[in-house]
């Protein structure tokens, strides 16, 4: 339909007082309890003064984090709804001018991606980063039948949901939960995912509750480690306080294991450039430092807040697109200094986009689509589809999207991270298509293993009587080795203990562990992965 000033869904605006003030002390409750830990989240160390949170349910993690080849993901939240319409501005959009008399960007305050587009002079530092074909703009990202609450619309990007789908587990979280199966019995010592900032986002969240711990740095997170010691989990039964006990040792392990690797990949990295003094520029100065010290985590989550500018956007909003434009280009100037800005797959995202309109307090109110920003060398330069129509808008005057985000998260997830389509669906949905040539595909080495390898067996050719099995480990942790009997189960547990990072060999007495000839298989479990092979015993 053609656009009609509309704002009568509840809780959009200012004057929807009761609705919009409901909406945010739901957001803010629900902020209140994820950062004391009451909703639950990670493992959380600070970095001067900045939480930091170690992700991980009690089973999961992925190939995320693997080898310090792979790639690495960094989500830059834009928390309150980003007005896009100012952020990438279709230049000579008459309409736009007409319904912002007062908000729009004019011509002689913008700088030019192409003859058609621009963006405010505000984010001139991303110049660069365009003209050297690292940054690819996406127009008009949103879902279709979109919600208008701060709460429920952060969760609908979260878990990668329909409007009317209420999932628990964010499309992050499910991936990790998918590929890392055993995590409680033998967990990698590389966090896969950290969050930088003051809570944990359900975008990370399993099918398990996660808990956070906060330190001071991760100096004092390494010096918790050696002082203390892990908690014993063999030593308790299955009646229910054993299994509480068991799970609250479990994420006090986690925080030992992970607090070595945090604590080497801090000190190991530097930064090599000046970066503002600003929050969002500190938390990608944090994460700059992990990367280039190998930590091996595969996806970090950075945020800035202040979009949700009903009022005064004119003074506000230049600020935080000029905060998110130097920050980013100091990130990866920082990244480009060790070559790894090929690496690393920058994307911002936020709830939602603001209205088309301006309202009576020189501000916007909530909206429906937005842009998201890419970036990182070997990425390319090119917008993706078409600015919002102003004009056939919906039934509440808002702009129809165009592209779903959920196509965005599939793009990434098997592209750039080099899952499979199979998987993505299972985790997006088998109705998202990855929007082609957004990011660089992913070739995996053939034949690679993120954290281990069964490299095979044999009898001992000194004793008939021992089988040896043979296998490797990417990295230093706990390994559990069993004997499965045809349908599964386990019949001999071998080996439950913790090994060095490279190739081992086991040796099994068969008559010691009374494995008659038949049919087995054995079983590796380590960095929350799991390995496993058939067994003739003749």
């Amino acid at each position: 339909m053609s656009h009609q000033h509309q704002n009568n869904r509840k809780g959009r605006t200012i004057e929807n007082t009761e609705a919009h003030a409901n909406d945010h002390k739901t957001w803010n409750r629900r902020d209140f309890l994820q950062s004391t830990g009451i909703f639950a989240a990670g493992l959380a160390a600070t970095v001067n003064g900045i939480p930091l949170y170690a992700m991980g349910t009690a089973d999961h993690f992925g190939p995320l984090s693997a080898l310090e080849t792979d790639r690495t993901l960094v989500l830059i939240q834009l928390r309150g709804g980003n007005d896009g319409l100012n952020t990438v501005i279709d230049r000579f959009n008459s309409e736009y001018y007409n319904i912002r008399p007062t908000l729009a960007i004019p011509e002689s305050n913008l700088w030019a991606l192409d003859q058609k587009t621009g963006m405010s002079n505000q984010m001139i530092d991303l110049k660069p980063m365009w003209e050297e074909d690292k940054m690819k703009i996406i127009h008009n990202v949103g879902y279709p039948h979109p919600n208008y609450s701060h709460f429920r619309s952060s969760d609908i990007w979260a878990t990668a949901s329909d409007t009317d789908e209420y999932k628990k587990d964010g499309w992050i979280g499910r991936y990790i939960d998918y590929d890392m199966p055993a995590f409680v019995d033998a967990q990698p010592t590389v966090p896969p995912a950290l969050q930088i900032g003051v809570q944990t986002d359900l975008v990370f969240q399993g099918q398990n509750t996660n808990l956070a711990l906060a330190i001071s740095s991760p100096n004092e997170f390494y010096k918790l480690a050696v002082s203390g010691q892990l908690y014993d989990l063999s030593s308790l039964d299955q009646t229910p306080a054993d299994r509480s006990l068991a799970y609250i040792r479990q994420v006090a392990n986690s925080a030992f294991r992970y607090s070595q690797s945090i604590s080497n990949a801090y000190n190991k990295g530097r930064n090599e450039v000046n970066y503002p003094d600003t929050n969002l520029a500190q938390q990608l100065a944090i994460v700059a430092k992990l990367i280039k010290g190998r930590l091996g985590t595969k996806v970090f989550m950075v945020y800035i807040d202040g979009f949700d500018t009903h009022a005064n956007q004119n003074n506000n909003h230049p600020i935080l697109l000029q905060r998110i434009s130097t920050a980013i280009s100091a990130f990866y100037k920082d990244l480009a200094k060790q070559s790894m800005d090929d690496k690393v797959l920058g994307m911002t995202f936020s709830e939602f986009g603001r209205t088309i309109y301006e309202n009576g307090s020189a501000g916007t109110d909530h909206g429906t689509s937005a842009p998201m920003l890419l970036f990182g060398k070997g990425l390319g330069k090119g917008i993706v589809g078409n600015p919002p129509d102003l004009i056939n808008t919906d039934q509440y005057g808002d702009p129809i999207f165009e592209t779903d985000f959920r196509d965005v998260y599939a793009s990434v997830l098997q592209n750039w991270l080099g899952m499979s389509p199979e998987v993505s669906d299972y985790i997006i949905g088998n109705d998202r298509t990855p929007i082609a040539g957004l990011v660089p595909v992913k070739n995996s080495p053939v034949g690679s293993e993120e954290f281990g390898a069964l490299l095979g067996h044999k009898i001992s050719a000194d004793d008939k009587d021992i089988l040896q099995i043979y296998f490797s480990i990417q990295q230093e942790g706990p390994v559990i080795l069993d004997i499965l009997d045809r349908s599964g189960q386990v019949i001999r547990p071998l080996l439950n203990g913790f090994k060095l990072k490279g190739s081992h060999t086991l040796d099994i007495h068969l008559k010691k562990f009374q494995l008659h000839p038949g049919y087995y298989q054995y079983r590796l479990k380590t960095g929350g992965k799991v390995y496993q092979r058939d067994l003739v015993i003749l």
